[in-house]
């Protein structure tokens, strides 16, 4: 079994969700779906691009949920797909805070990279614009040892 989790980029342009869809999409397809276990926490962006490929996929989908509030801290017209990932969901952790803040976020991500074998990183390469951002999550995984395999295709972009 591959346990596999995802770091990257919210607020994704239509085009650049295409573009990263299809790449998340081929790396996705080099594991077997009946060995694949997806991490993530269902933001919106690369994590719910991630999400949908796997299960898709015929992976199984395991959701890190990163305090109480964090699904409302999500934009609202994202809750519908959140719900709908959550539901397919074949475990779930709970991390004990309650607040949906940078803290929560970065400890969301550090509990992933702990389920995780491998990490796929949607990123520019970027320094994060906040703490627990991408490019954080990456250092964090490769600090302790996890590969990280990053996509951003070519065209994409961050606005």
């Amino acid at each position: 079994m591959i346990r596999l989790a995802i770091t990257g980029h919210r607020e994704l342009s239509a085009e650049t969700s295409r573009i990263v869809d299809v790449a998340l999409r081929q790396e996705i397809a080099r594991y077997s779906p009946d060995d694949l276990v997806g991490i993530s926490c269902l933001a919106d962006g690369a994590d719910s691009l991630f999400a949908k490929a796997i299960l898709e996929h015929g992976g199984k989908l395991v959701t890190a949920v990163p305090a109480a509030e964090y699904r409302i801290g999500l934009p609202s017209e994202h809750h519908s797909i959140y719900d709908d990932l959550f539901r397919q969901s074949s475990k779930v952790i709970k991390l004990d805070h309650v607040k949906s803040d940078s803290r929560a976020h970065m400890d969301g991500s550090l509990r992933m990279i702990e389920e995780a074998d491998a990490m796929l990183a949607v990123w520019d390469g970027k320094p994060a614009r906040g703490y627990g951002g991408t490019a954080d999550i990456v250092e964090a995984a490769r600090n302790k040892g996890l590969p990280v395999t990053v996509i951003w295709p070519e065209g994409a972009s961050r606005e």
